[in-house]
């Protein structure tokens, strides 16, 4: 099982370097096999993510090994603020993580082969049945720097309007609501989930929502 483990850890190195690129000053991570043996290298994989273990040299010499969450696919994943009728989209969302239902915007995991922009499109029709008029891109976020190795583009859409809920995946609401009241919610706590205030954000700095939006 160990070896398979190093196996699969060279493949992602050798396919994907960019997430091995060592900076000078910053935690290094070690290439010798025996020492991703001791580490772990990748030691879970599924369709959605790869859990894995770096032997690492911190800036102090210290040796020592490092978890990381990666996707399993180099594409980002996305985040999508829909824009209606001058107001902002929110869905109703039961995340399994927080046993709880959640206030938030569409998102989806990166989709090979698919650019950010036709991924934002496809999570958008998926989730809520809309149809993108125009795209606007804000950016890119780090959803846990400490943890996961990854990032997602955000957008805001205008869309035409809201369909048919993707109720299989927990979604059981969605809400069209003025840009002050999604700001109340997020000051009162009704709005927690992280993608969600940054996307808010940027499309409130990007002058696309709020008193100059």
């Amino acid at each position: 099982m160990s070896g398979e483990r190093v196996r699969r850890y060279e493949r992602l190195r050798e396919e994907r370097p960019e997430l091995f690129r060592n900076d000078p000053g910053g935690i290094e991570i070690l290439t010798d096999p025996a020492a991703v043996e001791d580490a772990g290298g990748v030691v879970y994989q599924d369709r959605y993510l790869l859990l894995v273990r770096d032997p690492v040299r911190f800036p102090d010499g210290r040796p020592g090994a490092y978890l990381r969450v990666l996707a399993p696919v180099a594409e980002p994943g996305c985040v999508v603020l829909p824009l209606l009728d001058g107001g902002v989209v929110l869905i109703e969302h039961y995340r399994h993580a927080t046993r709880s239902w959640h206030w938030e915007v569409p998102r989806g995991f990166g989709t090979a082969g698919l650019s950010g922009a036709e991924n934002a499109a496809k999570e958008l029709g998926e989730e809520i049945g809309a149809r993108v008029r125009e795209l606007v891109p804000l950016g890119e976020l780090h959803p846990d720097s400490g943890l996961l190795g990854d990032r997602a583009l955000l957008f805001a859409a205008y869309v035409d309007g809201v369909g048919r809920l993707a109720g299989g995946e927990g979604i059981r609401a969605a809400r069209t609501v003025p840009f002050a009241e999604a700001e109340a919610m997020v000051a009162d706590g009704r709005i927690t989930d992280g993608f969600t205030l940054a996307v808010l954000t940027r499309a409130r700095l990007a002058g696309l929502v709020g008193p100059t939006g």
